[in-house]
């Protein structure tokens, strides 16, 4: 199968990059981040993306135009409209790695943003799936969250550049703003760990 993955970072490529190799499946990465603020830190993850795919030898094609503020007139647009911006982001993304996978030849697509345990999961899927009704390709679903401590021990012993925040202003002030941190600290460390024990039971089969 030839698929597309599309990848929102380096570190967040380790695992599914290594799940899908270890299921005889060669991914093609896709690096399309419109959202990332600022230029130095949307550098520095497009930088890292093809540090990773040099080291483990995986063909990268990246979009290298930096779209912040066509980013961020969508991100006006879908609040004018009472819509999420991460809703439109992932809309963004997930529609052009499908168009992408479309119109090159390829199989089907995916992204690792379903590694990440801190993304809106269910909502990334309906909308991938939604895509590739629309281009006529196979959407490839994995849940690759089970892996999220195994990406993180890969992307260390890589010595890879690893983002404190998701990529956009909107995250990177919700990262750094101490009243913000405050009011969420608690709600995500309880999300966080009811995600973890659900993907361990499910993985136990229970």
């Amino acid at each position: 199968m030839k698929l597309l993955l599309h990848a929102c970072c380096g570190p967040c490529s380790c695992y599914p990059v290594r799940k899908l190799r270890s299921d005889n499946i060669e991914p093609t990465v896709y690096f399309f981040n419109p959202n990332i603020h600022p230029y130095k830190e949307w550098e520095n993850r497009l930088k890292t993306m093809k540090e990773f795919a040099e080291k483990e030898g995986v063909t990268l094609i990246a979009d290298e135009n930096y779209m912040l503020r066509d980013f961020l007139k969508k991100a006006l647009i879908a609040e004018e409209a009472e819509n999420s911006r991460c809703r439109m982001c992932y809309t963004w993304r997930l529609g052009e790695a499908a168009r992408f996978a479309a119109e090159n030849g390829f199989d089907s697509f995916t992204s690792t943003l379903f590694y990440s345990i801190y993304q809106n999961h269910e909502l990334m899927k309906v909308t991938a799936e939604a895509f590739a009704k629309q281009y006529g390709i196979s959407f490839y679903y994995e849940d690759f969250r089970i892996g999220w401590q195994d990406g993180i021990d890969i992307s260390h012993a890589l010595e890879l550049y690893r983002q404190p925040y998701c990529g956009c202003i909107f995250s990177e002030e919700e990262r750094y703003s101490k009243a913000i941190r405050k009011a969420k600290k608690k709600v995500a460390k309880a999300l966080k760990r009811e995600r973890l024990e659900m993907l361990t039971k499910e993985a136990a089969g229970y």
